[in-house]
């Protein structure tokens, strides 16, 4: 409803009635992922909150070894389903997981997320995230700029290109809005050397309009 604000969380039952929503606005692989990651020896990794797999099948097409995780079981069907069509389904697997809870139980040569936002602070979860690295692997973080709180609403662009848009029209939670400078400082300098850190703006084309996607993209090696 126009006008209205609420503040939703990011539960099961959210992720899962948005992924299904989604389902007509099918997603490409992100970019930075062929920016940021190509010159690396392909490995394990884990794609943590890989909703419908886009990513997760281009690591797996460029030859890792991959593991999808997510708390949505409707994501996860299509993306078995994807990468079933992408001829990929021997180098993925899929777990329904709670990100907030979940221990894989081993460590990646890749941690990578995307716009993943769970029921959870943001820095706690990169921080958990980060901890599944490897010594000598890498880490990705690609997330919105939402900006503060009271200046965004859902659904914005995240809405049409299949992240996290509100059903409801309402505000992400405050703890999902994070700075640059928040998530760098999230890894210590003693363990990681960032190797990227930036803000980045792109267009990206959908059938019915141009979006303007505001994006912040860390990449990082694991040192101890």
């Amino acid at each position: 409803m126009k006008g209205r604000h609420v503040t939703h969380t990011f539960d099961k039952q959210y992720w899962d009635g948005h992924w299904r929503d989604a389902a007509d606005r099918p997603t490409p692989a992100n970019p930075y992922l062929q920016e940021h990651l190509s010159m690396l020896t392909p490995g394990t990794a884990l794609d943590a909150g890989c909703g419908t797999g886009a990513e997760a099948v281009w690591l797996a097409d460029h030859g890792w070894q991959v593991t999808g995780a997510d708390l949505s079981p409707h994501a996860l069907r299509e993306a078995a389903a994807r990468a079933t069509q992408g001829g990929v389904a021997d180098r993925t697997r899929w777990v329904e997981a709670d990100l907030t809870t979940w221990e894989p139980g081993e460590h990646f040569d890749l941690v990578i997320t995307n716009y993943a936002h769970p029921e959870t602070p943001q820095l706690d979860f990169y921080r958990r995230i980060a901890d599944w690295v490897t010594v000598g692997g890498t880490l990705l973080i690609v997330g919105h700029l939402h900006g503060h709180l009271s200046e965004v609403r859902h659904p914005a662009p995240e809405e049409a290109l299949g992240h996290d848009h509100d059903h409801d029209g309402g505000h992400a939670p405050e703890k999902s809005t994070v700075t640059l400078a928040d998530t760098v400082a999230v890894l210590d300098p003693e363990r990681w050397r960032i190797d990227a850190a930036e803000e980045r703006h792109r267009t990206v084309l959908m059938p019915e309009r141009e979006l303007s996607l505001h994006d912040l993209v860390v990449r990082a090696t694991r040192l101890a």
